[in-house]
């Protein structure tokens, strides 16, 4: 890493927090179930594959549109399960507050969290609560680890060259609602976060086990990021379509505003899957049937040439690089 102190950006999801993972922490922790880079960790007892999170979150601010950082927490964590094909089970839930911070709304961030928690249909099983000075933190940061029995063999190694992407619905909600209330910007109220359990949408596609190869939640960075790691290390690579990938009107609006780009935008209630090509009709129906998938679409698919590529709405043919950092730091 050329840098010597830590930067905002080295938290965003983009290079800078790759570079320090694969730089600098993986310098010391070595295991291959961690070299994995996945979203939760696949360990086998028992003749039983579990799935094993872990995630912190210091979104500002704590209360936005459509989420409290209490529900943010909840399904971030049981999401990050949902995406290495496991039913979530069980959760902790630790908490850092700051001094001084209002028992009223600890209370309303804890509500919150059981809501979410129950309709996930998992449970909060053991915790923390440590307290600091006045100033040492900002209000309030939880961390969250989660474990889920694993249905689905999801990798990266199982994506092939013709297998098509497809998109659970319209992406960047989750962003624009954030820096909308952040910046006090002033845009429209419809604009809310996405943040959901997605676990009640891919616990319908187990019947595709043999279909479907990758699943990943486009959050820090947005769904580019997750297409660039999807063939980072290989000879493959992405096409998608501008035409195809939902996105709402509001939120075109708002980025066109901010100067910002959609797609790298990041989301709390969409995923990614990777689908052999014979069966993504069928997938799609299903995700579609659900009222978290209902505006699934199949955005593009895996190709010979490397690297990520947008096919424009006038046919014209970019590269969608990875950004060194993501513009809105603190998202999640």
């Amino acid at each position: 890493m050329k840098h010597e102190t830590i930067r905002l950006g080295h938290g965003s999801g983009g290079l800078l927090t790759s570079r320090l993972v694969k730089d600098i922490i993986l310098k010391y922790f070595k295991s291959p179930v961690l070299k994995r880079l996945e979203d939760a960790a696949q360990i086998t007892l028992k003749n039983t594959n579990l799935a094993f999170t872990t995630d912190s979150y210091v979104i500002d601010p704590i209360f936005f549109p459509g989420g409290d950082i209490g529900k943010l927490a909840i399904c971030g964590t049981v999401n990050d399960l949902a995406m290495k094909g496991a039913i979530p089970k069980y959760i902790s839930f630790s908490i850092i507050i700051e001094e001084g911070f209002a028992i009223k709304k600890l209370e309303r961030i804890l509500k919150s969290a059981e809501q979410a928690a129950h309709k996930a249909e998992v449970q909060v099983v053991c915790g923390d609560t440590k307290v600091v000075e006045k100033g040492k933190a900002d209000n309030i940061f939880i961390t969250t680890s989660g474990v889920g029995i694993i249905k689905l063999n999801l990798s990266k190694q199982r994506i092939r060259i013709g297998d098509i992407i497809l998109l659970s619905g319209t992406i960047g909600d989750h962003g624009v609602a954030i820096i909308n209330e952040r910046l006090n910007l002033g845009l429209r109220s419809s604009i809310k976060s996405d943040v959901a359990p997605l676990n009640l949408l891919t616990k319908t596609l187990l019947k595709y086990k043999s279909s479907i190869h990758f699943m990943r939640d486009p959050t820090r960075g947005g769904i580019v990021s997750v297409l660039n790691e999807m063939v980072d290390g290989s000879k493959m690579g992405i096409i998608i379509r501008e035409k195809d990938v939902p996105i709402k009107k509001e939120v075109i609006g708002a980025t066109e505003i901010l100067g910002i780009d959609p797609l790298y935008i990041a989301n709390e209630g969409k995923f990614l899957c990777v689908v052999e090509k014979a069966s993504a009709g069928k997938i799609l129906k299903s995700m579609k049937s659900h009222i978290l998938g209902k505006n699934a679409a199949v955005i593009g698919e895996v190709v010979k040439e490397s690297g990520v590529w947008l096919e424009t709405k006038i046919g014209g043919i970019h590269p969608l690089l990875q950004l060194e950092a993501e513009g809105l730091p603190r998202i999640c």
